[in-house]
């Protein structure tokens, strides 16, 4: 019995060696596991998030297959460019595919409809033949993660750059694409010592549900030598302990991402939020208070929430009136020269 014991520990087959790699946006953590370590590198734009979390608010296991095949169903929504959704009895399906590719998916994501756990299938026939290392999470899958799983918290992701002053004022200035945010950020760069959270997306959520974003000094494994993110050692936590009061009595704080614009600032940072400027170009640097109404209309115009299901768009409302009332919120129609920067320097409420 002995020597048949030790033979059946002997031919017993290794225990499967499982990777994981996370980070965390907004508040929100994901982390990814897998067989293979080299899926589970972060891109330059991610590594200055990174964060591995025990419990994380999403979890994502990476599952290479031979190939993927086209499934029936209709498509609840179609991007039109590389991603459709399906819902399936036990949540949904997001397919990845491009023309060169053929029309089967090179990557698709099964995940729970409270986007708290899921599989991404990664194809070896379609990859076999791109030049280029394999990246699972690779935008806009990044950003479809983090977007969904804000409906299911009281937060919004946004279009606007968050300008953090050193004496803890923290703008958020919001706008379509050509309003003028990464001009405003530059503007503020050239005059002042702001910390820029990003010059295109913010995450702004309850101030009672911010923690602090944990990452290395150095930002991470070769972070602090990337060329391109303009990411500073300065944190937006540096601020004046009266602004700082001030502000938590308001309630909300806003998020850095990754996903930066024109200007190419991304910082991992939050802060208390003061204030939210709606951008628009004209003369005069005119400042005008908008109605908790308009205040929300406009915001929604500038926010990214998925519209396939009324919920989601129902919850981002109510979120979007919590919002107003507890932050003012004005029309900035500005031009662009250094005296815009100096209308909100000097602006009170």
């Amino acid at each position: 019995m002995h020597e048949e014991s030790l033979l059946t520990t002997e031919l017993a087959p290794p225990e499967r060696l499982e990777y994981c790699n996370g980070f965390r946006i907004g508040g929100v953590s994901l982390r990814m596991s897998g067989d293979y370590e080299s899926d589970l590198a972060l891109t330059p734009l991610l590594e200055p998030f990174r964060f591995l979390s025990h419990s994380p608010n999403i979890d994502i296991r990476i599952d290479w297959r031979d190939s993927l095949p086209l499934l029936p169903g209709p498509q609840t929504f179609d991007s039109g460019s590389i991603w459709q959704l399906s819902v399936e009895d036990d949540g949904y399906r997001f397919d990845f595919n491009v023309p060169f590719l053929g029309a089967r998916p090179y990557r698709r994501l099964l995940i729970d409809f409270g986007f708290t756990q899921g599989t991404l299938q990664m194809s070896r026939e379609c990859f076999a033949v791109v030049p280029y290392k394999p990246d699972p999470l690779e935008y806009p899958l990044d950003e479809l993660l983090i977007m969904h799983r804000l409906t299911q918290e009281r937060a919004i992701e946004l279009h606007g750059s968050g300008i953090v002053r050193s004496n803890g004022v923290a703008n958020l200035f919001v706008g379509h694409s050509g309003a003028g945010k990464s001009t405003t950020t530059q503007l503020w760069t050239d005059v002042e010592d702001v910390e820029v959270l990003s010059d295109d997306r913010i995450i702004v959520r309850r101030d009672r549900d911010a923690s602090v974003v944990e990452i290395p000094s150095d930002g991470g494994d070769g972070a602090s030598k990337h060329k391109v993110l303009r990411l500073r050692d300065c944190s937006a936590s540096r601020t004046n302990l009266s602004a700082q009061d001030d502000n938590k009595r308001r309630g909300m704080r806003m998020y850095g991402t990754p996903w930066h614009g024109e200007a190419m600032f991304a910082s991992p940072n939050d802060a208390p939020l003061t204030r939210i400027f709606v951008l628009e170009h004209g003369h005069g640097n005119v400042v005008t208070p908008l109605s908790p109404g308009q205040a929300v209309a406009e915001l929604f115009a500038r926010s990214f929430v998925p519209f396939h299901r009324h919920e989601y768009v129902d919850s981002a409302l109510d979120f979007l009136q919590e919002l107003v009332s507890a932050v003012p919120v004005y029309r900035y129609a500005f031009e662009p020269d250094q005296r815009a920067v100096e209308k909100i320097r000097n602006f009170h409420d």
